[in-house]
């Protein structure tokens, strides 16, 4: 189960809500919860069972790959479809860690927002276009366009 089963975010949860994982999961099943404590431990589990999943793959590849086996087993289709699923199952964990990071963060004091912990690797780096610049206004509906020279 994924309670029990660690997550590489189970540090950054336990520095923001200020205990470790079981305590917020208890805290999690009592009425009144908090929704942002419920959507982290949400978010939180289905990292557990997508690292238990890349775990499982990385298993399966090194057994494959052991150097006490009979080359003669070995696969190239068969290890070229555990790639892909660990290519999958990687792409999902890395959208997992940065939408939990982003909501951890979000619920850092103001102070400390600037610097999430560890997590600054997997925040998009495209940012939006400067506030200063307006769009250009809409015409008024049946109003005529003077040209400029």
């Amino acid at each position: 189960m994924s309670r029990e089963r660690p997550s590489t975010m189970d540090g950054d949860l336990h520095t923001v809500f200020g205990h470790p994982v079981p305590a917020l999961y208890e805290a999690a099943d009592l009425p009144g919860a908090s929704p942002a404590l419920i959507r982290a431990l949400t978010l939180r589990s289905f990292l557990a069972v997508t690292e238990e999943q890349i775990d499982s793959i990385r298993d399966r590849v090194h057994a494959d790959m052991a150097p006490d086996r009979d080359m003669s087993e070995l696969s190239a289709d068969k290890l070229h479809v555990d790639a892909q699923w660990l290519a999958a199952a990687l792409d999902v964990r890395d959208g997992y860690r940065a939408a939990l990071g982003e909501l951890l963060r979000t619920m850092l004091p103001p102070h400390q927002r600037a610097r999430p912990p560890h997590m600054a690797h997997l925040m998009a780096t495209a940012s939006p276009p400067p506030s200063s610049t307006a769009p250009a206004p809409l015409p008024h509906a049946g109003a005529t366009r003077t040209r400029r020279p």
